[in-house]
């Protein structure tokens, strides 16, 4: 009997330690893995190389969002809208930098769950550049006219598909007289100066570009088409995960989206050294002085999302085509911490009013 206890009694211990064992080691994996889990906290943000993103470009510039956030900042450069959207519905970007058009069309589809947008950013900077040997002269010279946008679906192209449409020209994809073609904007700066073009509805700084370089000739301004000049160009918007799970870590990317708008429009002069030094790593090429100079000063810089213009680019998106209904918009914006650090700078707050 002794013997068979001593057994039961080493057993025990035996089981005892294993379990003990078992408890260290599942602590040890949950620290871990937390420890894993904060040190991949990072923000990726996507953006895109246009002076109508200028606080974007100025943050990677300088770095100082890395510094201001604490954490890593993946950034993704991209061209338009539509593939800005995309990312953000396969997760492969957190944030970013991004006109009404898409915007409207991916909440949408999403039914509201996948973001929300938190601040304004830019309004301004978009219009039509044609050709000064392309025979436009009027509105009435645009039968058989070749006109490029950035992108299918983008903010400046359905921008275009309503300008025509108002002014009575039917498009040749269906059966009308003027084709509108999507071409990232460098191709949009190369097809204009080979005269494959005949004009380009896009953002600066590519309408300075096609403006310096390519010799072209602002035909329309588009602020020139809204009440008091004001519409939104770009806005910043954000996955609602991301948003719930990092309020810190948003109100501190706020807080920074607004101390470089501020400090860009305090001294563009400045800025514009800073932004061409990025655009040349964006794009290869320094822009001429002239040329960013001409760009800032059509864009005005803002964190006002500028509310009131997304319900008319909506019913533009309605008009031509591309949303088959009226679209509902309630709870695109949250603006709760944007808010937030206006009124601890003491500056005016903003409102998510569409009226």
């Amino acid at each position: 009997m002794d013997t068979e206890k001593r057994q039961r009694t080493a057993s025990g211990r035996d089981v005892a330690r294993r379990a003990w064992w078992i408890s260290l080691l599942c602590s040890l994996a949950t620290y871990w893995s937390q420890a894993a889990t904060d040190g991949a906290t990072r923000l990726r943000l996507g953006y895109f190389p246009n002076v109508t993103h200028a606080q974007a470009l100025y943050a990677r510039a300088t770095g100082e969002l890395e510094k201001a956030l604490g954490v890593p900042v993946e950034w993704v450069s991209l061209n338009a809208g539509p593939s800005a959207i995309e990312a953000m519905f396969v997760d492969a970007i957190d944030a970013t930098f991004i006109g009404p058009s898409p915007t409207i069309n991916g909440y949408i589809k999403s039914k509201g769950e996948k973001f929300v947008i938190v601040a304004g950013a830019a309004s301004g900077g978009a219009g039509l550049v044609v050709r000064q040997d392309s025979g436009i002269e009027e509105e009435s010279d645009f039968n058989g006219k070749v006109i490029a946008t950035p992108q299918l679906g983008n903010t400046q192209d359905l921008a275009a598909r309503a300008w025509f449409q108002k002014k009575g020209y039917g498009l040749k994809e269906k059966g009308g007289t003027v084709a509108l073609i999507p071409l990232s904007n460098p191709d949009q700066l190369t097809m204009f100066k080979k005269k494959q073009i005949d004009g380009a509805w896009t953002v600066e700084p590519w309408l300075s570009r096609l403006e310096f370089e390519g010799a072209g000739r602002l035909f329309v301004e588009e602020k020139a088409l809204w009440p008091q000049g004001r519409y939104v160009t770009t806005h910043l918007i954000v996955n609602k995960r991301f948003l719930f799970e990092k309020q810190d870590l948003m109100k501190k990317l706020l807080a920074i989206h607004v101390a470089i708008t501020q400090r860009i429009n305090a001294d563009k002069t400045a800025a514009a050294k800073v932004l061409n030094e990025q655009l040349k790593k964006e794009t290869g090429k320094a822009l001429k002085p002239e040329v960013i100079a001409s760009a800032l000063n059509r864009v005005e810089l803002t964190w006002d999302p500028i509310a009131s213009s997304l319900k008319k680019s909506a019913e533009i998106a309605h008009e031509v085509g591309f949303l088959k209904a009226a679209p509902r918009l309630e709870g695109i914006y949250s603006l709760k911490l944007l808010n937030e650090v206006l009124r601890e700078a003491n500056v005016a707050e903003v409102s998510d009013s569409t009226h």
